[in-house]
């Protein structure tokens, strides 16, 4: 079946989807992106995808060309156009078009297009198996907490967490601590106590990680927002990741090194069931 997407109002099949070299997203990677988790073929947690992404445009200084409600309606329609049951719809918005100059005119007209990807999340072999991780230097720009596309950085990590033979790539900043994963957040459990690197311009605001910090309150499960080195996360007792895509999903190794004995830790299994129930009440 022909994959339709989303091009500045228009639905059209993928291979006809077009964006100018003048884009600045293309000269500049002047751009933002969401992305959000389809199940059921319904939205997960759609809600604060959106504040998210309303957040992001306004620290770029780029006005929203469509309002939530419109949102909402492409990506149900993208979903239906292309029978999407599981996966995710992505969206991104360029600044738009102008000739190549490090100033925009204030005249800009930003650009959005969309689409649907299909992905097992909920049913993920790697739920039962873990997921191994490999150490990389995290060398992004300052502002992490902007969703935007400039994602050299993460590309250059998850390449070499790859080549490494490693599922996802573990950042570590210039003074030892960890930050999060290529494209998901990290946590690791000590003495049954959850901890993960706290929010500010350092880290992405993670919407999965949003609801399981939640989720841990509302299920007396301890959490704490602190910084840890990457010898901590060695000696953690377990570990796991977060994302849109992903959901929940347990580390086992991290530099060839067994986390919990090599196995999924119990309660990382329960948070993943946890957070799986809590996103199909949040469908949309």
């Amino acid at each position: 079946m022909t994959r339709i997407v989303f091009l500045n109002g228009d639905y059209l099949p993928a291979d006809q989807a077009r964006i100018s070299i003048f884009d600045r997203a293309v000269n500049f990677g002047d751009a933002i992106y969401e992305v959000a988790g389809v199940m059921d073929g319904k939205l997960v947690d759609f809600e604060h995808h959106m504040q998210r992404y309303f957040d992001s445009l306004a620290k770029l200084g780029i006005e929203p060309p469509l309002e939530q409600q419109q949102i909402l309606d492409a990506f149900r329609k993208l979903v239906d156009l292309n029978s999407l049951d599981e996966g995710l719809v992505y969206m991104q918005v360029t600044r738009g078009v102008a000739e190549r100059d490090f100033v925009w005119p204030d005249d800009i007209v930003p650009t959005v297009f969309m689409f649907t990807q299909p992905k097992a999340s909920a049913e993920n072999e790697a739920a039962e198996t873990g997921v191994t991780l490999a150490s990389t230097a995290d060398i992004r720009w300052a502002r992490r907490d902007i969703k935007s596309t400039n994602l050299l950085a993460q590309v250059l990590a998850k390449k070499a967490a790859h080549d490494a033979g490693a599922y996802e790539a573990l950042m570590i900043d210039a003074d030892g601590y960890v930050t999060e994963c290529g494209s998901t957040s990290f946590f690791i459990v000590r003495d049954d106590i959850i901890l993960t690197r706290p929010l500010n311009d350092e880290i992405l605001p993670g919407v999965t990680r949003r609801a399981v910090i939640t989720l841990c309150t509302t299920h007396g499960l301890r959490l704490v927002e602190s910084k840890f080195t990457l010898n901590e996360a060695l000696d953690a007792d377990e570990a796991f990741i977060s994302g849109a895509s992903s959901y929940v999903l347990p580390v086992v190794s991290i530099d060839d090194r067994e986390i919990g004995g090599g196995k999924p830790g119990e309660l990382t299994r329960r948070l993943r069931q946890i957070y799986i129930d809590h996103a199909r009440a949040t469908l949309t």
